[in-house]
């Protein structure tokens, strides 16, 4: 079963092979293990310096907050400790992954097209770095503050120090993701799928999207991160109907 081509580096750098679907899965595995190798190695980083992003990172937003933490568990504060590191090795590894995830999608597209695979890896790690940064910035802060003077004075807000992990995480993964929209609208303008008077026509369902997504995105039924969230990615939104409309100027 052939799928797509791919490039013969050893007989002509300009001449290509069909591809047959073993073929494919074995990229795909080696696509895969090169990627959980840059976790691993980013995890082992990470566990180096865990202290520093305990106290220095993470648990920052609770400290500003006025948060209390309990942890609840014999072993809790163990299974944070690796959390943390496999989820900080996933995001210093961002790169090699989307370097993984498109040299496999390339060997499908067109000629011209795969010249922009490197500029695309680039600016799919600054996107998510940057929607990472505004969680932790914006998002946790607003978000925690929230939850911890809302409610009487007569209960005092304590929490579990693994739901707050689960918040952090979330957060910080999810508002990376929904960052890379224009990057994903860039893509798909250029190969032809996206178009931006699609995406105008749509406007409206989109921002219905949005909002149902940042209730599932946003952790717990806080309506606060809800709208946090959702007001970047209506913008987005706009954003790539501009980037769409200029890469069709393109092609």
């Amino acid at each position: 079963m052939n799928l797509f081509k791919k490039k013969n580096n050893l007989n002509d750098k300009d001449s290509e092979v069909e591809m047959t679907f073993l073929d494919h899965l074995e990229e795909l595995r080696w696509r895969l293990i090169y990627s959980i190798i840059g976790v691993f190695v980013g995890t082992i980083i990470c566990w180096i310096f865990i202290n520093f992003l305990m106290e220095d990172v993470l648990l920052l937003p609770a400290k500003k907050s006025g948060v209390s933490l309990q942890n609840l568990k014999p072993f809790g504060q163990i299974m944070i400790y690796m959390q943390v590191a496999i989820a900080g090795g996933i995001i210093l590894s961002i790169p090699n992954i989307f370097y993984q995830l498109w040299s496999f999608i390339s060997p499908a597209l067109h000629k011209n097209e795969r010249k922009y695979v490197k500029s695309i890896v680039v600016y799919s790690t600054v996107c998510f770095l940057i929607g990472v940064l505004f969680a932790y910035f914006v998002m946790l802060p607003m978000t925690l503050l929230f939850a911890a003077q809302f409610g009487t004075t007569t209960i005092k807000n304590q929490f579990a120090v693994d739901e707050y992990f689960s918040i952090i995480f979330s957060v910080l993964l999810g508002s990376g993701l929904v960052f890379e929209l224009p990057m994903i609208s860039f893509f798909l303008s250029k190969i032809g799928i996206l178009k931006a008077q699609y995406m105008r026509k749509y406007r409206r369902h989109a921002i219905v999207v949005i909002f149902i997504a940042s209730a599932f995105l946003t952790p717990g039924t806080d309506p606060v991160s809800q709208v946090i969230l959702a007001v970047p990615l209506v913008l987005l939104y706009e954003i790539s109907i501009f980037i769409s409309q200029m890469a069709q100027k393109k092609n």
